[in-house]
């Protein structure tokens, strides 16, 4: 089954935890064993799992992000001027693969789940899919 989970996202750039979102559609689907796929359909925005104990991780992560891809460059020739926000989408990624066993995700004992908004606020969706 696919799951289809709409966010509203409130800052150009975010990271919203779903690590339950996914539990829960994995509990719902009684799914014992196998993988979830975590999709996102955008191209200003992606899934990442990092640590979700200190929120000074996602803090850290954003001012880094900035750092290496500044919102606003001259060379830039994209018309929207949204360029940083692609390319930070690009280095996280569209997807992660999860492990489940014992009907859990298989996460280490920090690791969270995450939604990363780059180009926002916006209304954005994020797909579950179990893999058995």
């Amino acid at each position: 089954m696919l799951r289809k989970h709409t966010l509203e996202t409130h800052k150009r750039d975010e990271m919203i935890e779903v690590t339950h979102l996914v539990q829960s559609f994995i509990n719902e689907q009684n799914t014992d064993e196998g993988a979830v796929l975590v999709y996102c359909p955008h191209t200003t925005a992606g899934i990442t799992i990092n640590e979700n104990a200190d929120p000074d991780v996602k803090t850290d992560m954003l001012r880094r992000f900035d750092e290496v891809y500044p919102w606003k460059l001259v060379k830039d020739l994209h018309g929207e001027g949204n360029t940083a926000a692609h390319m930070k989408a690009s280095t996280v990624g569209s997807s992660q693969t999860i492990i489940v066993t014992n009907g859990r995700l298989l996460l280490g004992t920090w690791q969270g789940i995450y939604f990363c908004e780059f180009d926002g606020p916006r209304r954005r969706d994020v797909y579950f899919k179990i893999i058995r």
